[in-house]
């Protein structure tokens, strides 16, 4: 993993999730160094990475909630190009490995359902190779723990994460890091 990105989790833990303009607004006056654009279509995403940028952020795109875009790499591309974000989430293997290609960071996004889906990561991991990856929901220790025994990426945990408690269960629990939409908990 990119040592940029890796300094940025250690030094700061909380990962600023934006979902709308008005989070971004609040998310640029904190001290987190990344941030997760989960919104916005193909016309204003570039100035959404740019305010990002703009403020010494890593600003990471959530490639499956970008309207307008598909699910092939050729999407991937055109965030790498047309926008300059430092990086991408998304569920889908085909969009990490080439945004790998690409040198941008990558976050593999895994729903943890049931113990399938648990199972299901390390599989993942293996063929996509992600710098890092988020499980959801963010508020599952015991879950968390054995998913950081079972991979060797760093684990960010998301996802009805909604007080200081919960960041700290996470982090105990040997996540590198925690990414939330919840604004109070950006300035923890």
């Amino acid at each position: 993993m990119g040592s940029k990105i890796r300094e940025k989790l250690e030094d700061c833990p909380i990962i600023a999730a934006v979902r709308d303009d008005e989070g971004l607004q609040e998310c640029l006056k904190t001290d987190c160094s990344i941030v997760f654009i989960l919104y916005g279509d193909i016309m204003n995403i570039a100035s959404v990475v740019e305010q990002v940028k703009e403020n010494n952020k890593l600003a990471l795109v959530h490639m499956d909630l970008i309207a307008g875009l598909g699910s092939k790499e050729i999407s991937v591309d055109f965030v790498h190009t047309v926008t300059r974000a430092d990086g991408i989430i998304s569920t889908k293997p085909a969009l990490i490995r080439r945004a790998k290609e690409l040198k941008l960071y990558t976050v593999m996004r895994f729903f943890v359902i049931d113990s399938m889906a648990v199972e299901n990561i390390q599989r993942q991991c293996e063929q996509a190779k992600p710098d890092c990856i988020e499980i959801l929901p963010g508020v599952m220790p015991k879950v968390i723990g054995r998913i950081v025994k079972e991979v060797r990426e760093p684990v960010i945990a998301g996802g009805l994460i909604s007080d200081k408690e919960d960041v700290m269960s996470a982090l105990n629990a040997g996540a590198v890091s925690i990414s939330t939409t919840n604004r109070q908990l950006w300035y923890a």
